[in-house]
């Protein structure tokens, strides 16, 4: 195995949104009990070494991988369409007016019932968008709409982690 390696290559998988989690699971074990420091203890210092940057990449490699959103974020990446999150924060209007509309929701909030119904929406919301990836990347092979799709998902990510707070500081 290569340590430049893409993340599918470690994973002996082609590249693509869809992926069977419970292959790439035991794919991730497997790899890492051949990579272990542990059986390379005896071994000299440079194997050691080795056994360890690898043990490192196959653990990145499999977050990575198994994370939905990071998974498109990074075939963009793969197919030369990088995230760029922090300076493309250009969202269609009906997107944005949606997003506005949950934060007036989360805003106006009182009992948990009613954030509940916002986090049932936003879970709704999330599931359509990832069937949506699915097919953008792995139907389409667009990856400039995949990463603009992926930009408005970390939106609905970053949202539906606000509201879980709001929940958390409800239920105290």
């Amino acid at each position: 195995m290569n340590l430049l390696s893409n993340d599918f290559e470690i994973f002996g998988i082609a590249p693509a949104f869809a992926l069977d989690r419970d292959a790439l699971d035991q794919r991730w074990k497997d790899l890492q009990r051949e990579a272990h420091p542990d059986r390379f203890a005896a071994s000299d210092a440079p194997a050691q070494r080795l056994a360890m940057q690898w043990s490192v990449r196959i653990n990145e490699a499999y977050q990575r991988l198994k994370d939905p959103l990071k998974r498109a974020a990074y075939l963009c990446e793969l197919n030369g369409v990088p995230i760029q999150a922090e300076n493309n924060t250009a969202m269609p209007a009906a997107f944005l007016m949606q997003q506005m509309q949950w934060r007036e929701d989360l805003e106006e909030a009182r009992s948990s019932e009613a954030l509940e119904r916002t986090a049932d929406e936003v879970a709704a919301a999330r599931r359509t968008m990832l069937t949506q990836l699915q097919q953008t990347a792995d139907g389409e092979r667009d990856f400039a709409a995949l990463a603009q799709q992926v930009r408005a998902l970390m939106f609905v990510e970053r949202f539906a982690s606000d509201v879980e707070n709001r929940l958390d500081q409800l239920g105290q």
